[in-house]
């Protein structure tokens, strides 16, 4: 039921015996585990001192150490007949506080990784997620005060100091419109030149579709075999659109038409010529960006609802429905763009007294307000001038 992580000794897996009687030496299986382990050592816990004993009987708090298969939750025994055997789950408040991460220190990537996967393995309310699209490490907890003491101990206990700062919003692109693209990539250098030209076609599919890769090459315009690199430099554009730098989703591209040089005709040729056709027909059909709508519950009592209503209508949600939970506790479900709701815990708690109480889980996409647009590719053109410089 509790999982420590011991400076000097080690991983502790700390129990309480149900049945049966733990000794030095005993075999145990973790969880449905097909590996058993054996006691090497097994300790009772007082205070901050772990003294080792001979047995652990029924009743008895012990720990067994240095076992990594044991993680929060998990039943041993001795034999596979019990492999089925359950507890019934705690519930833990979800993690709603979120930062993002990174080592001051260069070379500290590969020690934070390790360091969060220890202290996950002791809070169950602790959780690490990792944005590939953002390319950043958020750390979620219960709160400012949980996450502060996270932060204390990696850098007392762990010597690891960590920058921190807010979670960057997961924006999206999109075309909302049906166009053309085509380039001619020609390039000659002395021998062997390049070349390539792509005609190809866009069009949007509805929210959530993701992307859809199609031909309507005929006659040998494009070799079969060079289709791929079409298509992988399409595929390049996905990740970082051009109209703020957020990857592209729900856009069907279809290939129609081109050219080739049975020479000079080489797959980086039709990578580029794919890639800059894609970039030509999303100029043309209208890009947008989506944000991020999250659905909410938030609780707290009755006398609080008028507050939190205008609270949420402020940050350009709105509520989709309330119910009595028990007694004068409401439970109100809304809507409200993620990007408006940094250090919402907190007036959470200043207008019901720290009675209050909220979730959130991803709804849906919808086109950011035109003033966010603006302001968003704004930033991205100024990002991309800094690099060019």
């Amino acid at each position: 039921f509790k999982v420590v992580v011991d400076p000097f000794v080690g991983k502790l897996g700390v129990f309480r015996v149900y049945q049966g009687t733990v000794t030095k030496d005993t075999q145990l299986f973790v969880g449905d585990g097909r590996k058993p382990f054996k006691v090497g050592h097994l300790f009772m816990l007082q205070g901050s001192k772990n003294v080792e004993i001979d047995r652990a009987v029924p009743g008895d708090l012990a720990a067994v150490a240095k076992v990594d298969d044991i993680e929060f939750d998990r039943v041993l025994h001795d034999s596979h007949d019990e492999d089925s055997i359950r507890m019934r789950p705690l519930e833990f408040p979800t993690p709603m506080h979120g930062i993002a991460i990174e080592p001051k220190r260069r070379g500290d990537e590969q020690r934070i990784s390790e360091v969060l996967h220890r202290m996950t393995a002791e809070d169950p309310t602790l959780i690490v997620a990792h944005d590939a699209n953002l390319n950043e490490t958020v750390l979620w907890g219960l709160g400012d005060l949980h996450l502060r003491s996270v932060l204390e101990r990696m850098a007392s206990q762990f010597k690891l100091e960590v920058a921190t700062r807010p979670p960057r919003i997961p924006y999206r692109e999109t075309v909302t419109g049906s166009a053309e693209g085509h380039h001619r990539h020609k390039k000659q250098t002395g021998g062997a030149g390049q070349f390539g030209e792509v005609h190809l076609r866009i069009e949007p599919l509805p929210r959530g579709t993701g992307f859809e890769f199609a031909t309507a090459v005929k006659g040998g315009a494009i070799p079969t075999s060079l289709i791929p690199a079409v298509q992988k430099g399409v595929e390049q554009v996905l990740t970082a659109g051009p109209l703020a730098g957020f990857p592209l989703h729900d856009v069907r591209v279809t290939v129609f038409d081109g050219k080739y040089h049975p020479v000079d005709s080489k797959e980086i040729a039709f990578v580029v010529a794919g890639r800059k056709a894609f970039l030509d027909a999303i100029a043309k059909s209208r890009p947008i960006v989506l944000e991020p709508i999250v659905g909410m519950e938030i609780r707290c009592p009755a006398a609080n609802m008028g507050d939190v209503a205008g609270d949420l209508s402020s940050r350009r949600g709105q509520v989709t429905g309330t119910k009595t939970v028990q007694g004068d506790v409401l439970a109100v479900n809304g809507l409200a763009p993620l990007a408006e709701l940094d250090g919402y815990a907190a007036r959470l708690k200043a207008m019901t007294g720290g009675h209050g109480a909220w979730s959130m889980v991803l709804s849906h996409y919808e086109p950011a307000p035109p003033t966010l647009q603006q302001q968003l590719a704004a930033e991205h053109a100024k990002h991309r001038r800094h690099e060019d410089e």
